[in-house]
């Protein structure tokens, strides 16, 4: 119980950290944001559960799979912000392309024996 606690602590700590950086400097914030904080968080907590190096290693793997769809949002977004478009229309619009994005990457995988789809 208390490591879930850690992990609580630690993974929220590392989300207020990255906004608070992003406030006072756009190009810190997403390079810190940027970086698989969250993966590599994660494939700790699995190591010290014990879960085993295949386990690590497959998180490690799909994770790479299931990061692609979601590259086009990051220059989709500015792009329909500058252009005036409501912050939650352009988030709506942004997690419509990702899902379509992640449909076509799935697809695409399947023909190279990687099975996306959970």
């Amino acid at each position: 119980m208390n490591l879930l606690v850690i992990k609580y602590a630690v993974t929220a700590a590392m989300i207020v950290l990255v906004s608070e950086v992003a406030k006072r400097s756009d190009k810190l914030g997403a390079l810190i944001s940027s970086l698989p904080f969250v993966t590599l968080m994660v494939m700790i907590w699995l190591h010290l559960e014990r879960q085993g190096n295949r386990k690590i290693g497959l998180h490690a793997y799909y994770t790479f799979w299931y990061v692609l769809p979601t590259l086009p949002m990051f220059l989709v977004m500015p792009w329909l912000l500058d252009k005036g478009v409501n912050f939650w229309l352009a988030l709506a619009i942004c997690a419509a392309i990702t899902i379509l994005s992640f449909a076509a990457t799935a697809g695409l995988a399947r023909r190279f024996g990687v099975d996306l789809m959970p």
